[in-house]
């Protein structure tokens, strides 16, 4: 069995994926929508969305397939991010990279896999949206560009949950906040430490470099507040 080498840009690869923080997250019906999809037009009893990490492979929403995750070594998934496109193997069994894998021969007894990689918005490779199947196989055309679509829409779909993660920690910061200073009930802009009414702008600009007490770190205050933070 010949494990799949290291992505050339590995150590931005996991960084990337350490941002997300989609690993040993509960089961999201979104996810499990798409392998569903996956599963349904793919005409094939098993399909995953896998992330690739430094030592296992863990499956964010898995259809037919019992294991949660599996090592590095056993990942077909760590073959895919290798490649920009669909990876197709029509029998594991013919392949030398697969043909002694413990999941081609023993249970699940896979026989065929055809997988599309997921992509970080900076166009590193994750993961991968997979189909697979205890039979030898392949996919139409057509298959394989809803797999390709679809892992597409897993990409957005990692994006879309990290905005909003990074929505509701700028609300709670901004809870906060206004628990700690006194807020003008009308124009919303805060009193600082002299006296002052200012706005939020102003104060989280004055603040940003402050160290100790209740501040802002710079890296926090961009993250949180993009739209008033300047490099």
């Amino acid at each position: 069995m010949a494990a799949a080498p290291h992505h050339p840009k590995e150590a931005e690869r996991l960084d990337a994926l350490r941002r997300y923080r989609i690993l040993d997250t509960a089961p999201e019906r979104a996810f499990d929508d798409l392998t569903y999809l996956a599963s349904f037009f793919c005409k094939t009893p098993m399909a995953l969305v896998t992330f690739v990490d430094r030592d296992r492979q863990w499956f964010k929403s898995r259809v037919g397939f019992m294991h949660p995750q599996t090592s590095r070594g056993l990942s077909f998934c760590a073959h895919t991010i290798l490649q920009s496109t669909v990876m197709v193997v029509p029998d594991m069994t013919a392949d030398g990279r697969f043909r002694e894998n413990a999941l081609v021969t023993h249970d699940p007894g896979i026989r065929f896999y055809a997988g599309a990689p997921i992509f970080s918005v900076e166009g590193l490779p994750l993961g991968a949206l997979c189909v697979l199947d205890r039979e030898p196989r392949t996919l139409t055309v057509g298959q394989e560009e809803a797999l390709r679509a679809m892992s597409r829409l897993a990409g957005a779909l990692l994006e879309t949950r990290r905005s909003v993660s990074e929505l509701a920690m700028a609300m709670d910061s901004m809870n906060l906040l206004s628990q700690m200073l006194p807020v003008c009930s009308s124009c919303r802009r805060l009193q600082n430490e002299k006296g002052e009414w200012v706005s939020l702008e102003h104060y989280v600009r004055d603040h940003a470099h402050q160290a100790g007490g209740h501040g802002t770190c710079s890296d926090c205050a961009r993250r949180l507040y993009p739209d008033y933070i300047r490099s």
